[in-house]
């Protein structure tokens, strides 16, 4: 039987709307940091960034599409990877419906990675994906944007992620089954797995000049995770126990 508090429809309506008023408060602080974000101060790019793309080399203006707008998911896949990182691929399996939306608001939606085109293009068939995907290999657009961090940087114990400086090191002699299953699934160890690292940025193009807008990273890209919002209002939640997900061609079917 059931542990969880059970009730009328009358004391489940009551306890619905007290919760409507504080979802409806979130709402509005939500719409309220979108127009924060949207009030940032505009970045001048002064740095010419190459990347391979399917139709061949590319600036970053190029990356726009002729659009005003660019959003980038900075995808975990590093040269020495296998495959894409599980995370980024549950995040990205949403990509697909949102980028055909956006591309008709006058945003371009892509993700860059370090990986050599060639392997992103052959996960990409894998993922039965169609956005955009371009690759920053030998340049220093994920450097710059601190999704990548140098071998140097690693070894020192000062990286700068999330706008502060961590210690992505992992302690020696501790074990951690979550660690090991993850970099497995992209056929790395620790230190080559994480001096990558998730996020997104905003751009915009006016007169042909681009501008960095907005970055995120860590839980600051959270939302973007389609599933998860669906958990979240799910009776059980996240309901969480290691890493429970999988890319999506790797479940057993159920």
């Amino acid at each position: 039987m059931t542990k969880h508090k059970i009730g009328t429809r009358e004391e489940w309506l009551a306890d619905r709307l007290q919760l409507l008023e504080a979802e409806k408060a979130l709402t509005r602080r939500g719409d309220e940091l979108a127009r924060m974000r949207q009030d940032l101060p505009w970045v001048r790019i002064a740095k010419e960034y190459r990347f391979d793309t399917d139709e061949g080399k590319a600036s970053l203006a190029d990356l726009f599409g002729g659009r005003s707008q660019l959003l980038v998911y900075h995808f975990m896949f590093g040269p020495d990877y296998t495959a894409g990182c599980p995370s980024c691929s549950a995040i990205a399996d949403g990509f697909n419906g949102s980028a055909v939306h956006l591309a008709n608001h006058d945003v371009t939606l892509c993700a860059v990675s370090r990986a050599p085109l060639t392997k992103l293009q052959a996960y990409k068939q894998r993922m039965g994906w169609s956005f955009p995907w371009a690759s920053s290999f030998g340049g220093d657009f994920n450097y710059d944007f601190h999704v990548s961090h140098t071998e140097e940087e690693w070894r020192s114990g000062v990286t700068e992620y999330n706008f502060r400086d961590v210690d992505l090191r992992m302690p020696e002699g501790q074990e951690n089954p979550f660690i090991a299953e993850i970099t497995a699934s992209v056929g790395t160890d620790w230190p080559t797995y994480k001096r990558e690292g998730p996020g997104m940025s905003a751009f915009v193009i006016e007169d042909g000049v681009v501008y960095h807008t907005y970055s995120a990273y860590e839980r600051g890209i959270d939302a973007l995770w389609g599933m998860y919002q669906w958990l979240d209002r799910a009776p059980r939640g996240r309901n969480e126990t290691g890493l429970w997900w999988r890319r999506h061609d790797e479940y057993d079917g159920r």
